[in-house]
């Protein structure tokens, strides 16, 4: 298992206080070395910032994210400039955009989730396959165990996380970009980890640009107004709800939502792939 890994496992409180202890060693050491205090400020909360993005829930990554310049500023103890207290923030805006908390905090997919994915959205060899909202790759890596021989392509609104998920999953075509701005019209199949809050838009934009034959794929989070083609229940307690274009209402009557009827972001030139 990878530090990582094993990190995230940690019962909570101790993921916090290691990345805060971490990160007040660092603030403490580096100015030994010859740094400045205003850099050493940066890279302590780099450091725990960056541990923050393996905690699960976003009130824990904002704990541990924030809780390291917010612990040195009540101490007392920093003589660095007014502005450097804005790099922490900074920081939280590039690994996190305001964009992400509107559509799904930060959360990895599982990595056996998707492993019987292919047995019920069977893909041709070569077929595109989108992460959308790719964030650290976990969905990619769970995507890629299930279909091998597909192109793989993640989009994610944070470049930082884009580039630590380019670098994990270097076999997949990674780009950034907003992913309600994108083209889904060559894909033969969309995943999301999203926001139940999301999936009224992600069914309204997939109505209109998936073409027929292809799968909206929807880890946890059901959405409400489609019929599912099939639900997998994983070895975890997730479920993962499968949607094929063209999609059919539910069966119960449920009426759409009026952001599932007409689409809600502006129009954008294909996304090229």
């Amino acid at each position: 298992m990878s530090p990582a890994a094993l990190f995230a496992r940690l019962p909570w409180p101790l993921p916090a206080l290691l990345a805060w202890g971490g990160a007040w060693a660092l603030f403490l050491a580096l100015p030994r070395l010859g740094l400045a205090p205003w850099l050493a400020l940066a890279l302590a909360s780099a450091f725990g910032i960056g541990l923050s993005v393996l905690a699960g829930s976003w009130w824990r990554r904002a704990l541990i994210g924030l809780g390291f310049p917010l612990s040195l500023a009540l101490s007392g103890l920093a003589v660095v400039p007014a502005w450097a207290w804005l790099l922490p923030l900074l920081l939280l805006l590039l690994l996190y955009p305001l964009s992400a908390w509107r559509d799904a905090p930060l959360f990895p997919t599982p990595a056996q989730a998707l492993r019987e994915l292919a047995a019920h959205a069977p893909l041709p060899a070569g077929a595109l396959v989108l992460d959308a909202g790719c964030g650290l790759g976990d969905g990619l890596k769970a995507l890629r165990a299930a279909y091998p021989q597909a192109q793989l392509h993640g989009l994610e609104g944070s470049w930082p996380l884009r580039a630590i998920s380019a670098l994990r999953c270097p076999w997949a075509c990674i780009r950034q970009g907003d992913i309600w701005r994108a083209d889904w019209r060559a894909y033969a199949l969309v995943y999301l980890f999203q926001r139940p809050e999301s999936l009224p838009r992600a069914v309204a934009k997939a109505r209109v640009e998936l073409q027929p034959g292809a799968w909206l794929v929807s880890l946890e989070f059901e959405a409400p107004a489609l019929q599912p083609q099939a639900s997998l229940r994983t070895a975890d307690g997730h479920t993962v709800w499968l949607y094929r274009a063209p999609f059919s209402p539910r069966r119960d009557g449920t009426p759409p939502t009026p952001a599932e009827i007409t689409p809600a972001w502006p129009q954008s030139p294909k996304l090229t792939v």
